[in-house]
């Protein structure tokens, strides 16, 4: 927070030097690169594509690539629900360094905020993913980033956690949350980690066993959640019902390809940018996005307000790589953030160039108007026809229904115009895009789809918005 430029640069220099010799920094001698404008100019910005034949090397046995030290463990992802999975590698320095470090912070930040928490007493619930042998031989593993970071967790952790590992590791997640509901459901429970989406299922089925309204009666000093990877907004109602009501909540970014932000303060959405885990970040803004020859940022060239694709250099081997989110400052002393999208996460297909903090904004406020409450919705475009306007049609799974859906999607509309000007210019008298279609999906709708494309677990995630219809079809499929 004190020195955020120097530590940067601290970092930038480090990961070159120890990689000069790697496959990798003699393809782009490293060994000659002496200022962040010097690696820009050499190294170009990447996407998974463009380093999988480095990683799928890796898995094979070869070292020193893009990375000095032996990697072995591969964080398997998707992003979002994707067909094709990306392997990202994890160095022993990126668990240590990053990911460890994250964790510690977060508790120390959290204590710090909170001195009279009694965290520590009763143990912490993990909703973790899994992992296996990434081939025959054994030479690599694959899994969720929270599962390798279980694997490698020290020993004295496990005596402060529940379920059990071998449950936490399982694959199939209808009987891994049955089996964790009604182990867990008699420990003294304080805190626990996790998706919402997956925590809240959880949640229910063991209230359900509990025959009990809320958790407070199964697990009275319960005091935390803390979660990360999608937008909590829409899911905070249905916590509050269920939860007791001094609840506290602590939103992380983190991902398979590193840790970067923690809630500091506890009334406000935004996270602090964690700036010393091994990564060195620049920012591209979001109209350079496609350009040819893109001009990234360098942490004191941000402004606030400004959307930013995210580019991340990593402990664990990865150059100037693109990861598919995009963030907005909200402050430059210290620097902190909020995450304001996917760079493929959006809906553009008219020019309304409509991101996903938007679309939360507006569904919240839609939820507020009318009483509603959401378990999940995706927004694809409805295009162009001889007879009609383009428009964007909402699939929403409510957990309570609105008590009018034509004010729901009216609210809904107003809100999204006055968010975003160009959504509005578009809108003006229907000429380009017509009123939104909200369509209520039964419940269940989503889980069936996620279920049937095998995408059940913690990594896995509704896309929020897209750019095509995809998804939208496969959804309306499953009915």
């Amino acid at each position: 927070m004190k020195h955020p430029h120097e530590v940067q640069q601290d970092w930038f220099r480090i990961l070159i030097d120890v990689s000069t010799d790697t496959e990798w920094g003699k393809k782009y001698d490293y060994g000659s690169i002496n200022t962040p404008e010097d690696f820009q100019k050499r190294v170009p910005i990447n996407d998974y594509e463009a380093l999988k034949p480095y990683i799928e090397r890796l898995q094979k046995g070869e070292s020193n690539l893009l990375w000095p030290t032996e990697i072995k463990w591969f964080a398997k992802s998707s992003g979002t629900t994707a067909d094709k999975s990306k392997f990202i590698p994890v160095s022993q320095e990126a668990i240590e360094e990053c990911h460890f470090k994250g964790g510690k912070d977060m508790l120390s930040i959290y204590c710090n905020n909170y001195p009279e928490t009694r965290l520590f007493s009763g143990k912490v619930l993990g909703l973790t993913g899994t992992h296996n042998f990434g081939d025959e031989n054994a030479s690599w593993y694959q899994g969720d980033v929270s599962a390798i970071l279980l694997e490698n967790l020290p020993f004295w952790v496990n005596l402060i956690r529940t379920p059990d590992r071998s449950i936490s590791l399982m694959d199939e997640w209808e009987s891994k949350i049955e089996k964790i509901a009604r182990i867990t459901i008699n420990e003294d429970v304080t805190n626990i980690t996790g998706v919402p989406s997956w925590t809240l299922l959880l949640l229910k089925r063991i209230l359900d066993i509990a025959g009990k309204q809320n958790m407070i009666d199964v697990w009275p000093n319960l005091e935390l959640f803390i979660h990360g990877g999608v937008n909590f907004a829409p899911y905070r109602d249905q916590f509050e019902k269920i939860v007791p009501p001094k609840m506290n909540y602590l939103e992380t970014y983190n991902a398979s390809e590193g840790f970067f932000g923690i809630q500091d303060r506890t009334h406000s959405k935004e996270m602090l940018l964690m700036l010393d885990y091994g990564i060195y970040y620049e920012f591209l803004p979001i109209d350079e996005l496609g350009n040819e020859n893109p001009k990234t940022l360098q942490l004191h060239e941000v402004k606030t307000g400004e959307v930013y694709g995210l580019i991340i250099t990593t402990n664990a081997g990865l150059w100037r790589y693109l990861i598919g989110d995009t963030i907005r400052f909200t402050s430059l002393a210290p620097y902190r953030i909020v995450i304001a999208g996917r760079t493929k996460n959006f809906i553009n297909s008219v020019g309304e160039e409509l991101m996903i903090d938007n679309a939360e904004q507006a569904i919240s406020l839609a939820c507020e108007k009318t009483g509603a409450t959401i378990n999940e919705y995706t927004a694809a475009p409805v295009y162009f026809n001889d007879n009609e306007n383009a428009a964007h049609e909402w699939l929403i799974e409510f957990e309570a229904l609105p008590n009018e859906i034509e004010l729901f999607t009216d609210t809904l509309d107003q809100a999204l115009k006055q968010l975003n000007s160009d959504y509005e210019a578009k809108r003006y008298r229907d000429m380009i895009l017509r009123k939104p279609i909200v369509k209520v999906m039964p419940k269940g709708t989503f889980y069936k789809w996620l279920k049937q494309k095998g995408k059940l677990g913690g990594q896995n995630k509704v896309p929020r918005l897209a750019n095509d219809r995809k998804y939208v079809d496969e959804i309306m499929a499953v009915l």
